[in-house]
């Protein structure tokens, strides 16, 4: 991401403050929200989504304190950076922003020179963070791009890939941190068969937030693939409640394994979007 082309949103109830950031920053080149009340900036997050949140500890509602702790339990605004402004100085009221997950701490009267290049370090830093998963932690984004395009360029590959279907049902009935533990629990399952399946020179990451990517040797596809298969479907009813396994079976929306197979003798593949193409196509 071109930091200089971020969104920000500034909540500070200082109107003079909060105008002069408003001014400054979209000068730099960036879109910028502003609101004046504490409840009002976690709702401008949750809806509008910004790369970065400057934000003040001493609001008229609730304080910078209490909307960072509300930002960080949102999963839609947990990850987001936020950098507090204070005229609070004592190392106590410092500590307290970052144990609420603050990535950084100006303190008023501020250097708007400083601010700014404190702006954009916590975007570049937040932009590298996303090269991984922030549930499983595995690689993703173009990390995995350049994994495909390497297939691209040689002979003597093969991809697996498995994904795991209507999580987003499973999600919207028991709620985000059961799914999240689906999602950790199946890509361990997955780590733990390749490890027994004695499998070397292994790339393990995501293809897209539900679809796991294996870049491994072809000698050994068939067989890891069957066994991530089998062990993901019979470990799949467990996931639910004990109160409706019994139903799981018969549930239109169940969670379902699906598994592809493409190795580099099966065509040629001009780009890395042909490849994820063919891999939908062979889900079954």
């Amino acid at each position: 991401m071109d930091d200089a082309k971020a969104k920000i949103l500034i909540i500070e109830d200082d109107l003079d403050v909060a105008d002069m950031l408003n001014a400054y920053f979209r000068v730099q080149g960036y879109e910028v929200l502003t609101s004046n009340w504490g409840e009002d900036g976690v709702r401008a997050a949750g809806t509008s989504r910004p790369d970065l949140v400057i934000l003040d500890i001493r609001l008229p509602d609730i304080d910078g304190y209490e909307v960072a702790k509300r930002l960080r339990a949102d999963r839609k605004t947990s990850t987001i950076p936020i950098i507090f402004l204070t005229e609070k100085r004592d190392r106590s009221d410092r500590l307290h922003g970052l144990e609420l997950g603050a990535d950084d701490y100006v303190t008023k009267p501020f250097d708007v020179q400083e601010l700014r290049l404190r702006v954009r370090n916590a975007l570049r830093r937040a932009s590298q963070d996303t090269l991984t998963n922030p549930v499983t932690g595995l690689p993703e984004g173009d990390v995995v791009v350049q994994h495909l395009n390497d297939c691209l360029r040689k002979e003597g590959w093969t991809l697996v890939m498995v994904s795991l279907q209507n999580l987003d049902a499973f999600r919207e009935d028991y709620g985000f941190v059961a799914s999240d533990d689906v999602m950790r629990a199946v890509s361990l399952m997955i780590h733990n068969a390749i490890k027994e399946g004695g499998v070397s020179e292994t790339f393990f990451g995501h293809i897209s937030p539900t679809d796991f990517l294996l870049v491994i040797e072809p000698a050994t596809s068939g067989p890891i693939a069957e066994r991530v298969r089998m062990r993901l479907e019979q470990s799949l009813d467990y996931f639910y409640p004990i109160k409706d396994r019994d139903n799981s079976l018969s549930q239109k929306n169940r969670l379902v394994v699906q598994t592809a197979v493409l190795g580099s003798g099966e065509g040629r593949f001009r780009s890395v979007e042909e490849i994820k193409a063919e891999l939908t196509r062979r889900k079954k």
